[in-house]
């Protein structure tokens, strides 16, 4: 029934990114493309979440796998950037295997920016731009770039610090976990080092928000992350791995998870195979240490 070939132990599905960025109305996309069909879950935990093709990744279903993935700025209208990516894939014969020829299989989510300058979404097209744009991990720009564009953190407080896009390695004995998450928060992003808000340098104000209400929106908050794991790995690791990031989104993010977030974590292998449990315990320890640089990244790169 499927066209593609997932990735052995012995080949890892290699990995391109692309991003598309409008500075004037500060938002854009990111586009992860593998070059074979991925195994990828997603672990949502956010109260707002803004989302397209996760249900197919669940533990019970048919497909759970991506040939892209896609972060959109723009809220919800956003999502039409996978319908770009679905274009662009389906040009090149991927995607699952159908009477109707193949059906790509492009999962989203998306954060909340159109607050900032105009009132704009990226459309399918800014989608195929991101595709044609992809480079290598090595060369990925980072910063406020791509779906990064318009991201800001610590909306609690009124003090709108910068947000971002950002990526981490974490190698370890039988291969590597990469983070790739774009930070845009209603907490503050803190320093584990310095235990101060960053780029602030504030010190914890939780304990202040209790008695101060927000003017914050529903909805009008999220980060997004996807790990990529170089190691032999299955749908029940890379569940492990998801939960692990999450623990990685609440160190470094505080307050996380909340109820004006979209917060979640998608987890794609790169190797199929069937690790032991302390193997797993590894991988998923690799990921937290990415995720956590990879938010420290965003906001400082």
């Amino acid at each position: 029934m499927f066209d593609q070939t997932l990735g052995t132990s012995g080949s890892p599905i290699a990995v391109t990114v692309g991003h598309w960025s409008d500075a004037d109305a500060a938002t854009g996309c990111t586009v992860v493309l593998f070059d074979r069909s991925a195994q990828t879950v997603v672990d949502i935990r956010g109260g707002a979440p803004g989302t397209r093709e996760t249900d197919v990744l669940a533990g019970d279903r048919l497909i759970r796998r991506a040939d892209a993935i896609a972060l959109c700025g723009g809220s919800a209208f956003g999502l039409a950037v996978a319908d770009g990516v679905m274009a662009h894939l389906r040009e090149q014969g991927r995607g699952v295997a159908t009477a109707g020829g193949p059906v790509p299989i492009v999962p989203a989510a998306v954060i909340f920016d159109l607050a900032n300058r105009q009132s704009f979404a990226p459309t399918a097209e800014h989608g195929r731009i991101a595709c044609n744009a992809a480079e290598t991990l090595e060369h990925l720009a980072r910063g406020q770039v791509g779906v990064g564009t318009g991201a800001t953190t610590d909306k609690f407080t009124g003090n709108g610090q910068r947000g971002g896009f950002g990526k981490a390695t974490v190698a370890f004995g039988g291969g590597s976990v990469t983070a790739l998450v774009v930070v845009n928060a209603a907490g503050a992003v803190f320093d584990s080092a310095t235990n101060r808000t960053v780029p602030s340098g504030k010190e914890d104000q939780r304990e202040t928000l209790l008695r101060t209400p927000t003017k914050l929106g529903e909805g009008q908050a999220t980060t997004l992350g996807i790990v990529l794991v170089d190691a032999p790995i299955d749908d029940a690791g890379l569940r492990r791995c998801a939960i692990a990031g999450h623990d990685g989104y609440a160190r470094m993010i505080r307050p996380c998870h909340t109820i004006f977030d979209g917060d979640l974590i998608f987890a794609s292998g790169l190797r199929v195979g069937t690790p032991s449990p302390a193997e797993v315990w590894v991988v998923a320890l690799a990921t937290e240490l990415a995720v956590e640089r990879a938010i420290l990244d965003a906001v400082t790169a």
